[in-house]
């Protein structure tokens, strides 16, 4: 799966929410991974789609995302970035925010189900990878995954 495509699908199907928030996304190079599109895709929505509906009161979201590929411990591996300057959060809640239903602001604040970073987990590790976030109130978050590229997949495939 070369995630640059998904990830451009992606950007495609959040158009109208780019145009009503003002906001920017900003792809990098992403590495071609194994796995399943669709999840992969969702969980890419996901992410970005959370840095668009978490942005600061008068600030255009403004999302990066970007990956590359490295090796550890013998093993080739890929981490994708998402990052946003969005509303960001206190380090405590860092884990919590993975778990089912679990919700930092109020729906009255923010529409959703607080299941969708608990999604981007299942799907991780469904992948057998990892994911973890960075941030700091009011200086946005940054979502890093971490998958493994196992050795079916081309390694003369440009990323």
């Amino acid at each position: 799966v070369d995630l640059k495509d998904i990830a451009r699908d992606v950007v495609a199907d959040l158009e109208v929410t780019l145009a009503t928030t003002g906001g920017q996304i900003h792809l990098h190079r992403l590495p071609v991974v194994q796995g399943d599109p669709i999840q992969l895709q969702r969980l890419l929505m996901n992410l970005i789609g959370n840095g668009l509906k978490y942005h600061r009161p008068g600030v255009a979201p403004l999302i990066v995302v970007k990956g590359r590929k490295f090796k550890e411990a013998g093993i080739r591996k890929a981490v994708i970035q998402v990052k946003d300057n969005g509303i960001g959060f206190e380090m405590e809640y860092a884990q919590k925010i993975f778990q089912p239903f679990h919700r930092l602001h109020g729906r009255s604040e923010y529409e959703g189900s607080g299941m969708g970073l608990a999604i981007c987990k299942r799907i991780v590790e469904r992948h057998g990878g990892e994911i973890s976030a960075q941030s700091r109130p009011g200086q946005g978050a940054t979502f890093t995954v971490i998958l493994p590229i196992p050795p079916s997949v081309e390694p003369g495939k440009p990323t």
